[in-house]
């Protein structure tokens, strides 16, 4: 199944923002850790401001993003078997810790029943573990898929292979899944959308540049290594073939660009339209085989890349898609075989890709397989254990004070008219929120778990998931379903069912504090819910109405102005350098930077809102507009490996951490107000440039 992107949002500035202590001259900021609280407050919360992090030799005018973090991101060296660290990164630590003690638990009887929930979770993590077991079968697990490849003898059986390796967790030219129909969310419908790369773009492919020519050849080396290890024939030959093909796929894919494009992405085909398409592709043998041979209707993402595809399957000749299809199978259940494929496989794909200097830990992989194939039974265990009740309550009121707050910034729009203005309103109170974990779990009674079967188990939940998403074509819409478990820490939009959706890992410090004063929570958890409720108001958001339908909702000159204002983000973000020579994409990044901006300005008025005209205590020698900005770039505290960074440059919409930070930042008055920014400091935009949308 294609992942959900969990992007885009919409960049706003706000007018009128409700008056406290605004107009008054900015306080002096503290240029030392305050030994004492300045005011009594009522209530004994912390300021949740971690002052150890600081770095007060940089000025909080010209970056505020150092200011707050820069001591930690000098003192703080990435682990050598991560390739970034942070804010985010220790709360996914936390996490694998939590899951490893709940596995521990499930597993601590030795005659589990077969079939059980404890027996899965017991199972699967044990028969990742059995490294012995693994090095003793080497690729016999996958040696009857090498032989169904050999005998593919003809290009109908080639397709079939093609669906088939997708069911069991492979990679093929072809992604298929299903979704909402974009343009009628009362149903599901088939998708496809281009694949079958290994390296993370296609500008690896074809880029000159000296980095990307040393990845290549890196890549046929490896490639060469794993044939050998393998005992499969023709190393070095084989190698070439799979570069080549690879190569020639690129070349007809999309963009990043464009492939984010809700718009151009929406191409919706009669399966008896398919053949016009890509007459050399046998789409009722692809379908059938994927198990989809009743579906009238699928729509095609990117039918270039098709039409390119279907030229290649008929140019190409069966031997090279063999060898194609055989490095994938490999390649995808390295991390499930022996220790000599397993280890070249990190060396490659994540020590030259993306500069990890050592594998991780194996239980931490093994949690990672537990938490991806048996997600929803831990997360059962993990939100009794460490999600409470009143966590949730107080989140449930956040996000009604951000949707309020959200409404009054639309109300409050200058360039909108009020039709449009009508129908975000409209749009606006139909968000459904879904807050740390389902109301329906789901259920893995079919799904066979195996001690002594790693690459088995493996093929199973693959199998299981698929057959999972098949049941949903000519079904009711599972609106209780949710795309991330609730250890996960992260959130996201779906505009499909125009849902905002916060796991309960994400809803811990310093995102957001149970013992701090709501101001470090409206910045930090506040600008994540605003974030993703402007998701449904970004460039690509904007598109779909209350429903989850693709719909023109907008005037034509409202659209207009909205674009524009896209464009001045565009070009903000364009103009920030990563390294020397590789800057910000600010279309790529375009949807995100939105939802930054969005997010922290709704989540500053509803702050401001929730004081109910009343001044905000100091706490630490902050006040709580300080207490509010810091705890906004307390959460994007992070380092990243050089190599990983420049990966993600390339293929991430989400702008790097610092980025993330100033350039909402500095197209906030409220920002320049609280921390007394003038013309002359680093981080100032004048006035008229600075970007305004919700």
């Amino acid at each position: 199944m294609k992942k959900i992107v969990l992007g885009g949002l919409c960049a706003s500035l706000i007018v009128g923002l409700t008056a406290c202590d605004n107009d008054k001259p900015a306080p002096e900021i503290p240029q030392s850790r305050p030994t004492n609280t300045e005011t009594v407050v009522k209530k004994v919360l912390s300021s949740g401001v971690d002052f150890s992090n600081f770095d007060l030799s940089v000025r909080p005018q010209d970056n505020f993003y150092y200011y707050v973090n820069g001591t930690w991101i000098k003192n703080t060296k990435i682990p050598s078997d991560r390739t970034s660290i942070g804010a985010f990164y220790d709360l996914r630590d936390k996490s694998q810790e939590d899951i490893k003690t709940i596995i521990a638990s499930l597993a601590a009887a030795d005659n589990l029943t077969v079939g059980s929930d404890e027996q899965k979770v017991a199972d699967l993590y044990r028969s990742f573990m059995d490294v012995n077991t693994l090095d003793k079968l080497g690729v016999k697990p996958i040696q009857n898929e090498f032989h169904k490849i050999a005998a593919i003898n003809s290009t109908d059986e080639l397709m079939d292979y093609f669906a088939h390796s997708q069911i069991i967790g492979g990679v093929s030219p072809l992604n298929f899944y299903i979704d909402i129909d974009a343009k009628d969310s009362k149903r599901y419908v088939s998708s496809i959308w281009q694949d079958g790369l290994s390296l993370p773009d296609k500008d690896y492919y074809t880029n000159t540049a000296p980095r990307f020519v040393k990845i290549r050849q890196a890549f046929l080396k490896h490639i060469e290594t794993m044939y050998t290890l393998a005992g499969l024939a023709d190393p070095k030959a084989s190698a070439e073939k799979v570069l080549a093909l690879e190569t020639d796929l690129a070349a007809s894919q999309w963009d990043v660009v464009d492939i984010r494009d809700s718009t151009k992405t929406y191409n919706l085909y009669k399966i008896t339209d398919l053949p016009k398409l890509a007459p050399d592709i046998n789409w009722q043998a692809y379908l059938a085989a994927m198990g989809a041979s009743k579906a009238s209707d699928v729509v095609i993402n990117q039918p270039s890349y098709i039409e390119g595809l279907g030229q290649l399957i008929k140019t190409t000749d069966l031997a090279t898609w063999k060898t194609y299809l055989q490095w994938q199978l490999l390649s995808n259940m390295a991390g499930d075989l022996n220790a000599a494929l397993d280890n070249e496989h990190f060396v490659f794909f994540d020590k030259v890709l993306n500069g990890q200097e050592t594998p991780k830990p194996r239980w931490k992989r093994g949690v990672d397989i537990v938490n991806s194939q048996l997600g929803e039974i831990v997360g059962k265990v993990y939100v009794k254990r460490y999600f409470s009740p009143a966590a949730k309550t107080r989140m449930q009121e956040l996000v009604e004070n951000l949707r309020q707050a959200y409404g009054d910034s639309i109300d409050a729009l200058t360039w909108m008219s009020d039709t449009t203005q009508t129908a975000a309103q409209e749009k606006l109170a139909q968000f459904t929120a879904k807050i740390g974990y389902p109301d329906k779990w789901k259920n893995y009674d079919a799904l066979k778990i195996k001690v002594d079967d790693l690459v088995g188990n493996s093929i199973r939940a693959s199998e299981f998931e698929h057959q999972n998403e098949m049941s949903k074509l000519g079904g009711p819409i599972r609106q209780w379903e949710w795309f991330m478990t609730p250890q996960t820490v992260n959130a996201y939009y779906n505009p499909a069912m125009n849902e905002i959706v916060f796991p309960a890992a994400i809803l811990q410090p310093p995102f957001f504090d149970m013992q701090a004063d709501d101001a470090v929570n409206y910045g930090g958890i506040g600008a994540v819910i605003g974030h993703e409720m402007g998701h449904g108001f970004d460039d690509q958001g904007a598109k779909f109405d209350g429903k989850g339908n693709m719909t023109d909702w907008w005037t034509e000159q409202d659209l207009e102005k909205f674009t524009e204002k896209g464009e001045a983000l565009i070009a903000q973000y364009d103009g920030y350098s990563i390294f020397e020579g590789l800057n910000v994409n600010g279309k790529l990044t375009l949807g995100e930077n939105i939802g930054d901006l969005s997010g922290l300005t709704i989540a500053y008025r509803a702050y401001k809102k929730s004081l109910k005209g009343q001044q905000a205590p100091v706490i630490d020698g902050l006040t709580g507009d300080q207490r509010f900005f810091i705890g906004f770039a307390q959460v994007w505290r992070s380092k990243i490996k050089e190599e990983t960074m420049r990966n993600l440059a390339a293929t991430d919409p989400h702008s790097p951490a610092e980025f993330r930070c100033l350039g909402a930042l500095s197209n906030m008055p409220a920002f320049y107000r609280t921390f007394g920014v003038k013309p002359d400091d680093a981080m100032y935009i004048p006035p008229g440039n600075r970007v305004k949308i919700w």
